[in-house]
């Protein structure tokens, strides 16, 4: 008997979804029965996201977005609410980093990682979750009370990596973020849980891997190998279900072994 994880007649938010992760993830959710509200400053881009979704037989939408702006958080929002209806899952998954010694972190390297990564998180969970909130409590339509809230962290946030020490600050307080929202917004039938990749080969990094100090790095991890956005294809649609109820608050690393 096959066990199938439907998501048809939900509509997800995805952040990030121009590139990488966010885009793959948006192609799961769609595949996976969801309508997707792709979500970014770089709109072209998601454009040509939303047709190849729609080719492969997919319901995608475009808003623009940017987490630094809380104006753009609830322009995106409530473009999204008219567009496709009510959010039922957020993927929270923009995220910036820079590479230095703390020593050489400057104010503005400090706030560029944080804006994003903490504050940008923050409020675009808040303006989602505060909506789920109003539909659980019966002030506002929508498909189902509750709600999935699913904020993209890092393995970094559980073991401190060189150069990279404010991004990795950054994802430990989207873990603590993670937890706070879970237990307040939990009894409302709202899960909130967070993923935390490990090293994924995307567009963006797919360069470095072929370096000598990107070889040097695969060979210190575990299975001396490094992910692929579609192995975090099967975690994504669980969180986003029915059928994940029971988990709520869960921290989940995905990251082959390296943190262990």
């Amino acid at each position: 008997m096959a066990y199938s994880l439907d998501l048809s007649g939900r509509v997800a938010l995805i952040t990030g979804a121009s590139s990488g992760l966010g885009a793959q993830f948006a192609r799961t959710l769609a595949a996976a029965g969801a309508a997707v509200v792709l979500a970014s400053r770089r709109v072209e881009v998601l454009k040509s996201l939303r047709a190849e979704i729609e080719a492969e037989g997919g319901d995608a939408h475009v808003v623009s977005l940017d987490v630094t702006s809380r104006g753009s958080i609830e322009a995106a929002v409530k473009q999204a609410e008219q567009d496709v209806g009510a959010i039922d899952i957020l993927v929270n998954n923009s995220g910036v980093s820079t590479t230095q010694r703390l020593v050489d972190v400057r104010e503005e390297d400090f706030d560029f990682i944080f804006d994003t990564n903490v504050r940008g998180a923050f409020f675009v969970a808040q303006a989602v979750g505060s909506r789920m909130l109003a539909r659980a409590k019966g002030l506002e339509p929508g498909t189902f009370a509750g709600g999935r809230i699913i904020n993209i962290a890092s393995m970094a946030a559980m073991r401190v990596l060189p150069q990279i020490g404010v991004y990795c600050m950054s994802k430990s307080a989207v873990v603590q973020m993670t937890k706070a929202m879970a237990l307040e917004w939990g009894k409302h039938g709202i899960n909130v849980n967070a993923i935390c990749p490990g090293y994924i080969d995307t567009e963006i990094n797919h360069h470095h891997w072929q370096t000598e100090q990107g070889q040097k790095l695969v060979n210190m991890l575990p299975r001396k190998r490094v992910g692929h956005p579609k192995d975090l294809d099967a975690l994504l649609v669980m969180l986003a279900s029915p059928q994940s109820d029971f988990i709520n608050g869960a921290v989940i690393a995905a990251d082959d072994g390296f943190g262990v």
